[in-house]
């Protein structure tokens, strides 16, 4: 058995914490890998890869919604969003590896809910039509979960599209099940065909602490990056887990010592279930810049953002009481670039917490 799907399978629990978590799985679905599970330090209950799939009960308090950032206004074709202008996003499958606790799209894994599409000819017919896309990111649920075949068919419809220049992957399979990459050979040859040195495609990890970077998971890596594939890391930051300088530093930095660039640290969005990693913003800027401090160049490549319905928003500074932002991407083309000062309210935590300044 590969992986666990019921947490009464996970006999490392107590039967009565078993007996509790199950209300929990029962509204947010549960799922471990057993490479996963063997990296979970159980004698120590803060173990911090424990808090990434392990559920808890803070996860039915009453906080945020589904669907904070609004990506149901976004679809433009069944399975496909489209809300920048450059980059199209195609949700391709509706299965992850295990589940992160945190995950800003639970929503999806909902029997009532069909956002992702196996079918995405429509998504990918208007992604032909649209000459303004040159990059697509194949999302979800987690592409490298689909078959060898199923993956190379999109892929090939994508490379058949002229303007389609980067082909992007969102993937935690390099940490949550890193052998079923290294130890894919004809996954990997079917990446090789299909990314070019004029035509990239990306693999857009997320490893979130970095206990995750094991050697298995780095061979994961060089295997894609063997393979032609560029691979670059995002995470939120997200309390109990990485929401520390020096742990937020050495993820970091091994993630450049592996070759992988450190793209987003993102603000934990405002998700049902979530209020047990929230990190208020200003400490949450504070934790980022001392972990910058703690790492070489390489590692300060990051940029602290939100993924806000209006648009991807970068935290530059937080000083005297006051936030300092600016628009990296924007929905609307006149807010792009848009620097914006606001009046920042103690424990404020989102974009819509801010108030303008006095």
């Amino acid at each position: 058995m590969r992986y666990m799907t019921n947490i009464q399978q996970v006999q490392e629990l107590a039967p009565e914490e078993r007996d509790k978590l199950s209300a929990v799985t029962g509204e947010y679905v549960f799922r471990l890998s057993k490479y996963y599970h063997s990296l979970i330090d159980w004698d120590d209950p803060n173990d911090p890869i424990r808090h990434i799939v392990i559920p808890h009960l803070t996860e039915l308090d009453e906080y945020g919604r589904l669907d904070p950032s609004d990506e149901a206004e976004n679809y433009v074709a069944p399975g496909c969003q489209h809300k920048y202008g450059p980059t199209a996003l195609l949700l391709v499958s509706e299965v992850c590896a295990s589940y992160c606790r945190f995950c800003f799209r639970k929503r999806l894994f909902k029997e009532d809910v069909q956002e992702a599409s196996l079918d995405v000819s429509e998504g990918i017919r208007y992604i032909a039509a649209h000459p303004e896309i040159n990059n697509v990111l194949l999302t979800g649920g987690d592409p490298l979960l689909l078959s060898v075949r199923r993956l190379d068919e999109i892929l090939r419809a994508l490379r058949e599209i002229p303007h389609v220049k980067i082909i992007r992957i969102g993937s935690k399979v390099p940490a949550f099940d890193p052998e079923s990459i290294s130890g894919n050979g004809d996954l990997l040859a079917m990446l090789a065909r299909h990314t070019r040195a004029d035509a990239r495609i990306y693999v857009m990890a997320h490893f979130n602490h970095p206990r995750e970077l094991t050697p298995q998971a780095v061979a994961a890596v060089d295997a894609l990056m063997q393979a032609g594939v560029t691979v670059v890391n995002q995470t939120p930051l997200l309390r109990k887990i990485n929401a520390q300088p020096q742990v937020l530093g050495e993820l970091l930095s091994r993630l450049s010592w592996a070759g992988v660039t450190p793209y987003y640290v993102f603000q934990n969005r405002p998700v049902a279930g979530n209020a047990g990693f929230v990190v208020p913003l200003a400490e949450a800027y504070h934790i980022v810049e001392q972990a910058k401090n703690l790492t070489s160049g390489l590692g300060k490549r990051i940029k602290f953002v939100m993924s806000h319905s209006s648009g991807k928003i970068e935290v530059l500074a937080v000083e005297d009481g006051k936030i300092y932002l600016k628009y990296h991407q924007a929905r609307n083309s006149a807010d792009a670039g848009r620097f914006m000062v606001f009046d920042l309210p103690p424990g404020a935590s989102w974009f819509d917490d801010l108030a303008p300044p006095r």
